[in-house]
């Protein structure tokens, strides 16, 4: 059986985004990295499969109505009838620019369970996708490494973005220490450039790719926001310059990048040469800043 497909394994957010700088009013929209990857796959035209855990009430069926929508396979998600999705309220400042003022999370110890994890879609798809933001949780934690394992039992490519936010973890040492463990563990690594500065406690970006080298990263993506992204291959790095758009919102620019990305390893396979890792970059690249002219995470 030939493998197709991608799996991303998370938690949906419910976004509450303002629709101006004065932070009075909100949209409500799907959200959640995992979410804005899984559903940027299928967008590029690759099987995807979404794996969290799924309440029953009324925004837990917008969340699983949207992803529907946009053909994400739910089947695999568990439910329970306490869990309740998170909601996330994102500010934006004058440039569109967005930062994450807070989370409201009724529910904080309902998450998919490795028990509820189903092999089943790690026996069809090609890429096994996560993030670090549901890692602070120890359910969560012990779910992901339930799934990296399926995936290096099927022999599926891992893929990892750190996806820092800080308001979620009990102290910044707890979050470098679990990212950079979690980091040693995947083929495909993407971070943004102030992720590597914290990661790394460097001062400059090549100071930093400097010492996240020594964890031998086998592909490493760093996004620098409009300025431009780096990709690093063994002894090999390429720099693709920024696009200029008129931006909107940045919201989820980072996870089109991302889904971008991995739609080429899905469809291309490992880049074998800088020309193909250029390609790959400036592919994500462009994929990052089309997102940032449209309002939403999606």
């Amino acid at each position: 059986m030939k493998k197709q497909g991608v799996i991303s394994l998370g938690e949906a957010f419910v976004d509450f985004i303002a629709i101006d700088p004065t932070n009075s009013a909100y949209q409500r929209l799907l959200g959640g990295a995992t979410v804005n990857v899984a559903v940027g796959i299928r967008r590029h035209g690759i099987p995807s499969y979404y794996l969290c855990k799924l309440g029953i009430d009324e925004t837990s069926r917008f969340v699983e109505e949207n992803l529907m929508k946009e053909q994400v396979d739910c089947s695999f998600c568990s439910y329970h009838p306490a869990k309740r999705i998170c909601s996330v309220y994102i500010h934006l400042n004058q440039y569109g620019e967005r930062y994450f003022h807070s989370y409201v999370n009724e529910t904080p110890d309902e998450w998919i369970t490795a028990e509820e994890l189903d092999k089943d879609p790690f026996t069809k798809n090609k890429i096994f996708y996560f993030g670090s933001g549901t890692l602070f949780h120890p359910i969560a934690k012990k779910t992901t490494n339930q799934a990296l394992l399926y995936a290096a039992e099927e022999n599926l490519k891992i893929a990892f973005d750190t996806n820092i936010r800080l308001k979620r973890w009990e102290s910044e040492n707890q979050c470098k220490e679990t990212i950079l463990t979690y980091v040693k563990k995947a083929d495909i690594v993407k971070m943004a450039e102030d992720e590597l500065l914290f990661l790394t406690e460097a001062e400059t970006l090549e100071q930093g790719l400097e010492q996240i080298n020594k964890l031998e990263i086998p592909f490493l993506f760093v996004t620098q926001g409009k300025d431009e992204a780096c990709a690093v291959h063994e002894n090999l790095m390429v720099r693709v310059p920024g696009i200029p758009v008129e931006t909107v919102d940045t919201t989820g620019a980072g996870d089109a990048f991302m889904a971008a990305l991995l739609a080429c390893f899905h469809e291309k396979g490992i880049p074998k040469n800088e020309a193909e890792l250029t390609d790959y970059t400036e592919f994500a690249n462009k994929a990052g800043a089309i997102s940032a002219t449209k309002f939403g995470s999606l």
